[in-house]
């Protein structure tokens, strides 16, 4: 009996041996992928991501005796942009990032109107663009942990719309909302980094809001209902650096 009690021991002794050991290993800190990437005075990218874009839509005063459209909406669309990121080290949670961007969208104006007043119906003007973008940021990033950290983001932008149309003249009876092709933008974000084994990704979530007023303002219909239209975008991007 007394072997089989020391036996038993020994077999508990080992077990509880080996669980120790397991949960010491499985609590053993990973190994950092690339520990001194953050250390390099600047590096460079490429990203590619989604937007939506949107319009701030401010009417004119006497909107409301307007005779025929009665409410002015901007719906979004999706699109998407790629652009190249050169990024300057400044201290140890701050950088300095220039992200020349191109990127491809497009937004609805949907204008209701009256007919006999009794039937309303809308009316949808899409606007395209093709934005070149010119963005300076400051980031803010939190302490690494292991192969990931946090960060926080803003800055300001100079737009360029490739396909403003605010130069053209009309060519048929149709009507458009015309845009002109300079905006200066307030952009704020927020993102995660994860270092690979041989590059760094990341993924982010940022708003920008434009500060000129984007409308050609022409005599007509549409365009007399509007006092201000902004530009408003909101963008999902990977990073590869």
């Amino acid at each position: 009996m007394d072997q089989k009690k020391r036996l038993t021991s020994s077999v508990l002794l080992l077990t509880a041996m080996l669980l120790l050991a397991g949960s010491a290993h499985s609590q053993r800190r990973k190994p950092e992928n690339q520990p001194k990437y953050d250390l390099n005075p600047y590096h460079f990218g490429f990203i590619l991501g989604m937007n939506q874009m949107f319009f701030t839509v401010k009417t004119v005063k006497d909107f409301d005796k307007q005779d025929t459209i009665f409410a002015v909406n901007s719906l979004p669309e999706m699109g998407f942009n790629i652009g190249i990121v050169s990024n300057l080290r400044l201290a140890d949670y701050w950088d300095l990032r220039f992200i020349p961007t191109l990127s491809f969208g497009e937004r609805t104006m949907v204008f209701t109107r009256a007919l006999h007043d009794t039937l309303y119906f809308d009316t949808p003007k899409k606007v395209e663009s093709t934005l070149l973008e010119f963005p300076l940021e400051v980031k803010f990033k939190s302490k690494r942990l292991y192969n990931s950290r946090a960060y926080l983001l803003t800055g300001i932008k100079y737009t360029m719309d490739l396909a403003s149309q605010a130069k053209k003249k009309e060519q048929d009876e149709e009507i458009r909302i015309k845009l002109k092709k300079n905006d200066f933008a307030f952009e704020f974000g927020v993102g995660f980094d994860f270092y690979a084994t041989f590059f760094k990704f990341g993924t982010e979530l940022k708003m920008s809001y434009g500060f000129n007023d984007l409308l050609k303002h022409e005599n007509n219909v549409f365009a007399g209902t509007i006092d201000r239209l902004n530009s408003k975008i909101f963008q999902f991007t990977f990073t590869f650096e």
